[in-house]
């Protein structure tokens, strides 16, 4: 099945690529932009929202459920987890939680959330942060730990697809 997945990730189409994944499950509104070079991990377990946009070499574990809401941004190379070992476990134990991310958010290049965490409702979080624990709505995060660095206008009313020029051809 991964097989499958790794070549279905450079489809030349978002539609092919999207009518894959759907193949396998995800739930992924019509008009959402999935790039190539998806990696993904448990699709029958993905929903991406309208109008949202995945960026090229996103890495998606919706293992133990992921949840992107309408008009996400997410840039190149991000990577959300939902499962990881439990370094204090005697026998590294597996342990694993879903991952939301809401409307309007920003996921910027490389930014790596870990599982449990919720990404609030148009909130930022800076390339390279890695995200540990929930983001508040609005908010702006960054570092390793990421922490809050700054607030968000609340009055966003974009609609990622039709305000932006998005290459919806590759």
């Amino acid at each position: 099945m991964q097989l499958g997945l790794s070549l279905l990730a450079y489809v030349p189409s978002h539609a092919l690529r999207k009518a894959g994944l759907r193949c396998y499950g995800a739930r992924i509104a019509s008009n959402a932009l999935v790039y190539h070079g998806l990696w993904i991990f448990a699709p029958w377990k993905l929903t991406i929202g309208r109008s949202s946009v995945i960026g090229d070499h996103v890495i998606m574990d919706a293992r133990a459920g992921l949840t992107i809401g309408d008009n996400v941004n997410l840039s190149t190379n991000v990577a959300i987890w939902t499962g990881q070992h439990d370094y204090q476990a005697p026998d590294f134990g597996y342990k694993e939680a879903p991952v939301r991310i809401c409307d309007y958010a920003w996921l910027c290049f490389r930014a790596t959330i870990l599982p449990g965490v919720t990404v609030g409702e148009g909130a930022v979080v800076a390339a390279c942060a890695v995200v540990t624990r929930d983001v508040p709505p609005f908010s702006v995060v960054a570092g390793n730990p990421a922490r809050v660095i700054g607030t968000r206008n609340r009055d966003l009313r974009y609609d990622l697809l039709e305000d932006c020029n998005y290459l919806r051809f590759i």
